[in-house]
């Protein structure tokens, strides 16, 4: 059973809700959220129940980043192999995200920065408040703009000369311009996030879970193929799903002019 110190964890109708709670300091993360955060995605493959899972923040940002006190104060002065040890643990959190099976949409409710950022990059949607506005702002303290795997994603979503510019400026762009260039798939008033979340997460949670589990697989692995083997991937892992009674039900729901209910 999940059950985290550092922040909020619930679940309910097959929805798991993650939501980082240091509304305070921008819901800035420390080791203790980066690790549990990292456990709990590697978690979640067993959680039978949770279909999809919905991370967000507390109060007026996403989250800012990693908290200066707590983690840049604490790693000067460290010596490489323990700086290497830090920086594989949060590569290790995006790792685990893109690897679950189960959908991840993150709700951006204000501020989302740095390592912010990479977390709603490695989210499978972004539904965003208009407040919500983003950086990739690495370069901006003397890190490399390639963290956490934003070298990797980014320009996947905006194509490499905007991921460029993000990420050697590391400046803020509005919510709308998120949208428009392609980063976040909806942008609600905030007054609606909540509702848009929950309605989309409640869509995906009904889904056929393993069809979307199998689509997330897919567009992970033919990221880097060339088309001829993506075709031939794609072909084998619809075969596997013609298969799957999931497709059957959605077959006899047609026939029957009912809505599927997939196990």
């Amino acid at each position: 059973m999940i059950q985290p110190k550092s922040f909020l964890y619930e679940l309910r109708d097959g929805i798991a809700t993650i939501t980082l709670n240091r509304p305070e300091r921008l819901n800035a993360l420390t080791f203790e959220v980066y690790r549990e955060l990292t456990e709990t995605f590697a978690a979640l493959p067993n959680e039978d129940t949770v279909r999809a899972v919905v991370i967000t923040g507390a109060g007026r940002a996403f989250c800012s980043g990693g908290d200066v006190r707590d983690i840049i104060g604490d790693l000067q002065g460290d010596d490489t192999p323990g700086m290497l040890r830090f920086t594989r643990l949060t590569c290790e959190l995006i790792r685990n995200m893109r690897a679950l099976s189960k959908p991840i949409i993150a709700s951006l409710n204000g501020t989302t920065a740095g390592a912010g950022a990479c977390i709603a990059l490695a989210s499978d949607l972004r539904v965003a408040s208009v407040e919500a506005r983003i950086a990739f702002l690495f370069v901006r303290v003397g890190l490399s703009g390639a963290d956490m795997g934003a070298a990797y994603l980014l320009p996947r979503f905006v194509g490499l000369g905007k991921a460029t510019e993000l990420l050697l400026t590391g400046d803020f762009i509005s919510a709308e311009e998120a949208q428009r260039i392609g980063i976040y798939n909806r942008v609600v008033p905030a007054t609606e996030l909540d509702t848009e979340t929950r309605k989309l997460a409640e869509q995906l949670a009904r889904g056929p879970a393993f069809a979307l589990a199998l689509t997330k697989e897919m567009l992970n692995r033919e990221m880097d193929l060339g088309l001829e083997t993506a075709l031939e991937w794609e072909a084998q892992a619809q075969a596997i799903c013609l298969q799957h009674p999931d497709f059957r039900e959605a077959y006899e729901a047609f026939v029957e002019k009912r809505e599927p209910k997939f196990k």
